[in-house]
């Protein structure tokens, strides 16, 4: 087994808070039925994925969140590239980090890309998403700074992320590229990847 803690950084799934580009279609509750599915969908595949630790980094109200086996620290920090690095500094030790947009997670990528961060030719893990940004990311060891100067939620974030690595002269693996959920078209064309997860069930009977 990988010595790796495997991380899932999130928000509560609050009305209006969540997957606000759903809306419409959606209604902001129906949103975040939807954002609770995903989120459920990807502890349970981080629950079944080895690993050192599993930790939730969450925002908000954790009570019906806690999973057997994890443990929740907060979020800290004003904007999400603070969030992502004080994440990493308070686990302190090689770490993986995962978000709740990508429900078609298996315990097989997360696991492979475990497996890339645990080499010890490699300091990062970096994986693209098709819009732009990254569905993971993970140091072998806390990086200060690495998430300085990286505009977040743009269409260049991991293009921004790969040179800032380059600028800290990090050895990077790259992952596959994923789809996160965005817009109703990325939730449909999530969904069909993951036809059995409870964010496909939840989106079949919203729409």
């Amino acid at each position: 087994m990988p010595q790796v803690a495997l991380l899932v950084i999130a928000k509560q799934p609050l009305a209006g808070r969540v997957k606000t580009r759903l809306t419409p279609p959606l209604e902001p509750a129906e949103a975040a039925l939807l954002a609770g599915a995903a989120l459920r969908d990807t502890i349970d595949v981080v629950a079944q994925t080895p690993a050192s630790r599993r930790v939730l980094v969450f925002e908000g109200s954790a009570d019906e969140w806690r999973a057997p086996g994890f443990e929740i620290i907060p979020q800290r920090g004003e904007d999400f590239g603070e969030r992502l690095q004080a994440a990493f500094e308070d686990v302190g030790e090689p770490a993986l980090l995962v978000g709740m947009d990508t429900p078609q997670l298996t315990p097989m990528l997360l696991h492979h890309a475990a497996l890339a961060l645990a080499d010890a030719r490699v300091d990062a893990v970096l994986g693209p998403t098709f819009d732009g940004g990254y569905w993971c990311v993970g140091f072998s060891d806390p990086v200060p700074g690495a998430f300085n100067g990286v505009p977040m939620s743009r269409h260049n974030t991991y293009t921004r992320q790969r040179q800032r690595f380059a600028q800290l002269q990090l050895r990077v693996d790259e992952r596959p590229r994923l789809r996160d959920v965005d817009t109703i078209a990325d939730a449909h064309g999530v969904a069909a990847l993951a036809p059995r997860s409870r964010f496909a069930r939840t989106l079949a009977s919203l729409t």
